[in-house]
């Protein structure tokens, strides 16, 4: 992130740019880019701004409900510029999943308590047909450190990530009855960040 935060001008242009690249046809009104990005109302403005006179992202008024019930309200909404010159380019560099994954992934969540496997898939790996983009297994992990972390990573790659957290138990049971998404998980494409090997050994012997 600190790497590309110099190349794109800071973590909040980075975050904002990978947001709307994920989300390429999301209209998002500056409130929600702040809140899915995690970056200041002021902040996200000034990124806005640039990236408006980048051509990287458009601005158009669309229709949304009021929140009183009443009826439509007209709001200032901006999207991605699919017909951007460098879109490709700058997609490759900033959605990598070698730079997803490798981006200290494995520190991040060693406050959650001791992990028994940890595997990533989806955007982690460039699968956008993944069910899961992260699987957690281990027993009395801290859940509310997870979500802090996932939300975490959420406003850092740009995009709300699916994942499931098992138990030692719960997960060989779903495994023994050949849970589907288990085991999409595990006979697809994925990476095993963290691996106790005893789960390793369970697994290859289904």
């Amino acid at each position: 992130m600190e790497i590309l935060a110099k190349l794109f001008g800071g973590q909040a242009r980075v975050k904002i740019m990978r947001l709307f690249l994920l989300n390429k046809n999301t209209f998002f009104q500056i409130e929600e880019i702040s809140s899915r990005s995690r970056v200041t109302k002021s902040n996200v403005r000034k990124e806005i701004n640039t990236l408006l006179a980048m051509t990287f992202i458009k601005h158009k008024i669309i229709s949304v409900d009021n929140s009183r019930g009443t009826g439509k309200k007209k709001v200032s909404a901006y999207y991605l510029n699919q017909s951007f010159k460098h879109l490709e380019p700058v997609r490759d560099i900033l959605i990598d999943p070698n730079l997803l994954a490798g981006d200290g992934l494995i520190e991040r969540f060693k406050p959650i308590g001791k992990i028994k496997l940890m595997v990533t898939s989806g955007v982690f790996i460039g699968d956008s047909d993944s069910r899961v983009d992260i699987l957690i297994v281990g027993d009395r992990l801290k859940k509310n450190v997870i979500q802090q972390v996932i939300k975490g990573l959420e406003a850092e790659i740009g995009k709300e990530l699916d994942y499931v957290v098992f138990d030692t138990n719960e997960f060989k049971y779903r495994l023994d009855m050949y849970d589907k998404l288990v085991c999409d998980v595990i006979d697809l494409p994925h990476l095993k960040l963290i691996d106790n090997g005893q789960l390793s050994t369970y697994i290859s012997k289904k």
